[in-house]
């Protein structure tokens, strides 16, 4: 295992020199240009070139929301959204989920390769080292509400870590930067768990580094007055799994933050922060939940036809499916139906699954949404089964979050040790009023 993660490149012709090229002709001045096109891209500087006049600033791209357009490179994960494919690092998803642990996977998207049992051993040593936190984060834990939401209690204390940790600052040193991913990886799920407890008015669980990375939260998170947790093995796997299908996203809204505050050179603990308050929006980290309310509202198998009614009539929305990747099956989505079957035989089953299972049939037979390419993603079924697991509602955006830290981390350090990086400062169109003068 590395024991630091690698210095900063220098920069260098990317590998396969662009051979081919975009003409242009600008209707405006008649000009032509040649804009070199790379891997599927042109590069939006380039365009700057074609211009009306010395005085006109160049042509931009404008792209809200980045639909189309590439804000980095990346070697970590890949989508091929129409085909309904995602790798971390080459690597299948369902592969992974079928095959690895959480703690293998984040050491291959942080690393590159899946780690040796040597390796493994010594990146679970390092991360297990670093699972309690200061006493100082409880009492700052303390000050909150006693029905503050979990989320914001683990974004602000992600944000506060910064100061245990000053050094952290130092980003641009590798020593340095790799114990704060052994902190954060190590740290964060005691800081959910710790939220959860005191939205309960119930007393902090420490620690127990004899059990594995899931089945240490599952304890932090509920037990109670045994003299030793025994998490259940099928539930542990199946939250595994689950760590493992949100490990990583490729340029997603969290990610994206990420990457942004990072470029300022932040502490990776303020960056986490605000990734993680990108997560907590409704339209991210948030999605699961609103399924769960739509199941809620649907209220029975029998109401579900009508619901699709609706649905393709306006009035209504159809939450956990379609994608802004995805344009097939989501491949986490299938991985985490054929769990569900497993997570039920060892809870009370969910009477929300009998809906959600009726729902996607119709869908998935529908013509309207066939057209759309509306099918189901992660989220459709992931909020089932952690209801099934009694996580709350409220856990469920931390529950996202956990796994994330580390391709959240991995995607941080890409972005440090790219010779390409400048602090993120995206343009403009300004359509306001132009120069004029305050009245006398």
């Amino acid at each position: 295992m590395p024991t630091t993660i690698a210095e900063k490149p220098s920069a260098e012709v990317p590998a396969g020199a662009a051979l081919e090229t975009l003409k242009i002709t600008d209707s405006r001045t008649g000009k032509s240009y040649e804009i070199p096109i790379e891997h599927g891209t042109v590069k939006a500087i380039d365009l700057r070139q074609i211009k009306t006049g010395p005085e006109d600033f160049g042509l931009m791209t404008y792209d809200p929301a980045f639909m189309n357009t590439a804000s980095c490179r990346s070697k970590i994960t890949f989508i091929d959204g129409e085909k309904g494919i995602l790798l971390y690092r080459g690597y299948p998803i369902d592969q992974l989920a079928e095959k690895c642990s959480y703690l293998q996977v984040a050491y291959l998207i942080l690393y590159g390769e899946l780690p040796t049992v040597t390796q493994l051993h010594e990146w679970t040593e390092h991360v297990r080292m670093h699972t309690f936190v200061h006493e100082n984060v409880k009492r700052l834990m303390d000050g909150f509400r006693y029905d503050a939401h979990p989320m914001g209690i683990f974004v602000s204390t992600l944000a506060a870590l910064s100061t245990f940790y000053p050094e952290a600052k130092n980003v641009l040193d590798a020593d340095t930067r790799q114990k704060q991913v052994w902190r954060l990886i190590g740290k964060v799920p005691t800081i959910a768990a710790f939220a959860y407890r005191h939205s309960l008015g119930m007393p902090y669980v420490y620690p127990d580094n004899d059990l594995t990375y899931a089945e240490n939260f599952l304890s932090m998170m509920f037990r109670v007055a045994e003299s030793k947790y025994r998490p259940n093995r099928v539930l542990a796997r199946a939250l595994e799994v689950l760590f493992i299908l949100h490990a990583d996203h490729e340029q997603n809204c969290s990610t994206n933050a990420m990457r942004s505050i990072g470029s300022s050179q932040s502490d990776p603990y303020c960056s986490a922060a605000g990734a993680a308050a990108a997560l907590y929006g409704p339209l991210h980290g948030g999605a699961n939940e609103a399924v769960l309310r739509m199941l809620d509202e649907i209220g029975s198998k029998a109401n579900v036809p009508a619901f699709v009614r609706d649905v393709k009539e306006g009035k209504g929305r159809l939450m956990g499916f379609g994608h802004r990747v995805y344009k097939n099956y989501d491949p986490r989505a299938k991985i985490i139906k054929r769990m569900a079957d497993e997570v039920f035989a060892e809870t009370e089953k969910n009477p929300k699954l009998e809906i959600a299972l009726e729902l996607e049939r119709i869908a998935l037979e529908d013509e309207y949404f066939v057209k759309r390419k509306l099918y189901p993603n992660v989220d459709f079924y992931s909020g089932l089964i952690y209801q099934a697991m009694k996580f709350p509602v409220d856990m469920f955006p931390v529950m996202f979050a956990i796994p994330r830290m580390s391709g959240w981390l991995a995607q941080w350090e890409e972005m440090l040790m790219s010779p390409e990086q400048k602090i993120a400062r995206p343009r403009q169109m300004y359509l306001g009023a132009q120069r004029r003068n305050v009245p006398a």
